[in-house]
């Protein structure tokens, strides 16, 4: 399992993180992740068990399946709970993950709970 932080190629069309944007400096303490899981993800409960945790951290976004057997993930919240969210997620599905690509995200108002999308 590893973190990247890559720049180009969020396969969802979720906006990058702009240090210069007002909005981003407006929210420090609030962040946003894009985040792909590779591995066996799909099939095993992956997405409701990752709802279920980033329930209980107060994150909102989206986590759902792609077709090439991915799972990708938008969450944002409090800085510190989205990372202890991901760490949870990734220590749950520790024996299943083979990658998890995550990337910083611009933060937005659209995603106010966290939801299973197809």
């Amino acid at each position: 399992m590893t973190d990247r932080n890559k720049s180009t190629g969020n396969g969802g069309g979720i906006p990058k993180s702009d240090p210069s944007d007002a909005g981003t400096r407006a929210r420090r303490e609030q962040t946003a992740k894009h985040v792909v899981f590779r591995g066996h993800v799909q099939g095993v409960g992956f997405r409701y068990t990752a709802r279920q945790i980033a329930q209980q951290y107060n994150a909102a976004g989206f986590v759902r399946n792609l077709p090439d057997g991915t799972v990708e993930m938008f969450l944002q919240g409090p800085d510190r709970d989205i990372d202890n969210c991901l760490r949870e997620i990734q220590d749950f599905f520790a024996g299943y993950l083979r990658d998890t690509q995550i990337e910083e995200a611009v933060y937005t108002p659209r995603y106010t709970d966290f939801r299973v999308t197809f």
